[in-house]
């Protein structure tokens, strides 16, 4: 999978949980998750579970700490991928 791919597939994930006011369509690599797009930590949760559950890979805490942004998020994800 692509980086291009998996950054497509992570926006679909976040998209449900983005705050009000936030235009999903101005989303980059640089978006802070909860900054930025307004998430709040309970759905930084349900967002990581849906990763793991789409991507079909187990995140660990410490990588979960790496998740800030759209960006490192992607990173995280490619680096768990067997």
């Amino acid at each position: 999978m692509t980086r291009e791919e998996t950054l497509d597939k992570l926006k679909e994930i976040v998209k449900p949980f983005i705050g009000d006011g936030v235009k999903f369509e101005s989303l980059t690599e640089a978006s802070d998750l909860i900054n930025d797009l307004k998430i709040n930590s309970a759905h930084v949760v349900d967002i990581v579970l849906d990763i793991e559950t789409e991507f079909d890979i187990v995140i660990d805490d410490d990588s979960i700490n790496d998740m800030n942004t759209i960006g490192s998020s992607v990173d995280v994800i490619i680096k768990m991928m067997p």
